[in-house]
């Protein structure tokens, strides 16, 4: 199972802490930005080539593995 630190950094000195890819300046927000608005994967991954493929899987498993944890079992 990933691990959120081997995914994403937060650093002060960095975009001002906000969450990036571990490696990049590329915040890990814009990937939900652009699957929300219907883009794929691979489209992210075009604009922001410094984002590795798995890194973004992960990240996205890590979410996956968060909601489903956090979600209460029915009645």
């Amino acid at each position: 199972m990933p691990d959120l630190t081997s995914v994403v950094h937060r650093d002060p000195e960095i975009l001002s802490g906000t969450p990036v890819f571990v490696d990049t300046r590329v915040p890990v927000r814009i990937l939900f930005e652009f699957l929300s608005a219907g883009d794929t994967l691979d489209e992210f991954l075009d604009a922001y080539p410094s984002v590795k493929r798995h890194q973004a899987v992960e990240l996205l498993q890590l979410a996956e593995d968060f909601v489903e944890g956090s979600a209460r079992p029915p009645r």
